[in-house]
């Protein structure tokens, strides 16, 4: 289920997978894999494979695929894993992990799932 109601593009900062979670790279025109629960989590790339500097869609705002990166219950809210794949959010008491939004769909690792994005932070 994809219905995307706002997509930007981008530079690569970096060779890109489709499906997965970026955030900004090096300046607000460049985007990159998101990495670590804390990073800034700006939206999900869309359905192609990116080189270094070429030219990428990013979906900001609606429904959007998700590759996941482990078990995926419906409702849960995601965060990313080391590799931008969507991951359900858990910090520990008095840390804060960033999120990507709600998962629409229950999955597993390397499930292409939905996510209602919806970017944020929440704390353990």
């Amino acid at each position: 289920m994809n219905n995307p109601l706002l997509i930007k593009n981008f530079k690569a900062g970096a060779a890109l997978t489709k499906f997965r979670i970026v955030k900004f790279g090096a300046d607000q025109n460049t985007v990159i894999a998101g990495a670590a629960v804390a990073d800034a989590l700006l939206g999900v790339q869309d359905s192609l494979d990116v080189a270094l500097g070429e030219r990428v869609d990013v979906i900001l705002s609606g429904v959007a695929e998700v590759e996941y990166g482990g078990a995926v219950t419906a409702g849960d809210l995601l965060t990313t894993d080391a590799n931008g794949r969507a991951v359900p959010a858990a910090p520990a008491a008095g840390v804060n992990n960033r999120i990507i939004g709600v998962a629409m769909e229950t999955g597993v690792l390397g499930d292409i799932g939905s996510v209602l994005i919806q970017p944020g932070r929440i704390q353990g």
